[in-house]
């Protein structure tokens, strides 16, 4: 009974947060001028995004088997992708849930018999590495704003310095996941530089081509804060971001906004496609990679 009430008020929670920034968030946009720059958008600069956004997803699907690899889950891509999928349709929409990522630990447990923790640690470093590539991205664009003055001069040192960090951090905690981080780094920052993409062709679409570096910075910015498990897949938290960090870069805050809930909407159409494999879980045809799936 207990633990009934603890997840049923940590739901209740997170929709009041939600709620609350939401509220907060619609109070201070403009709602017919948003509404106006999705009407007039360019759908083709739209799906461009999309595209995009997808190409993201389905490298995160192959940096996960890289990291599953290492504590002998060898599960195939094709396989991992339709359960990256189904795991991104529960995350968005089963807040309360068992989430996306305990539904792969259950499903891997229950098909290569691996232990919960090591597929805990692999799934949770396999989150760090896109963090690190987004606060790397996010110290490169802030080389090239100027409202950072002479601090921007001296922020790439921290690029080495958060890439060593991640080093030592792996190397002494986790070392038998040494081997892999050239690629899975290299994969992290593809999927974040095609999600950058992904919110630059939302800004072209809406014809704006100003600020571009503040606003892809506050997305990233964005994109770390969402991560916090505080509202109910991200939402209100994201924008809500959005919304003070335009007002202190000084940005069109409706155009922050439009951009923040374009992502959700694209985040949303990718997520529901994982709902075919939850109705069908058979389809996932969770299989051993090395048995030639």
């Amino acid at each position: 009974m207990k633990k009934q009430l603890l997840k049923y008020g940590k739901l209740l929670l997170k929709l009041l947060i939600t709620v609350t920034a939401l509220y907060i968030v619609f109070r201070k946009i403009e709602l017919h001028q948003v509404l106006e720059l999705y009407s007039k958008s360019n759908v083709w600069l739209l799906l461009l995004g999309l595209a995009f956004f997808v190409f993201g997803q389905w490298i995160s699907a192959f940096r996960l088997t890289n990291y599953l690899r290492q504590v002998e889950v060898h599960i195939s891509n094709p396989s991992n992708f339709r359960l990256y999928l189904l795991g991104m349709f529960y995350n968005l929409f089963l807040p309360g849930g068992i989430g996306g990522d305990g539904y792969k630990i259950y499903i891997f447990n229950k098909t290569f018999k691996v232990r919960v923790r090591r597929l805990f640690w692999a799934i949770l470093l396999d989150r760090v590495s896109g963090m690190l590539a987004l606060v790397c991205l996010g110290i490169f664009l802030s080389m090239f704003i100027q409202g950072f003055g002479i601090y921007r001069y001296f922020v790439w040192l921290l690029f080495p310095a958060a890439l060593l960090v991640h080093y030592l951090f792996i190397r002494y905690l986790f070392p038998h996941f040494v081997k892999i981080l050239p690629v899975t780094v290299s994969q992290s920052f593809v999927i974040q530089t095609s999600q950058l993409i992904t919110a630059l062709m939302i800004l072209f679409a809406f014809g704006n081509y100003d600020h571009l570096m503040q606003y892809l910075l506050l997305f990233l910015i964005s994109s770390i804060v969402s991560t916090i498990p505080i509202s109910v897949g991200g939402v209100g938290v994201r924008e809500i971001t959005f919304l003070y960090g335009a007002e202190l870069m000084q940005l069109n805050i409706n155009q922050s906004v439009a951009l923040s809930f374009m992502f959700y909407l694209m985040t949303v159409v990718v997520s529901l496609s994982g709902i075919y494999y939850s109705f069908k879980p058979e389809k996932l045809r969770i299989k051993s990679h090395e048995a030639g799936a």
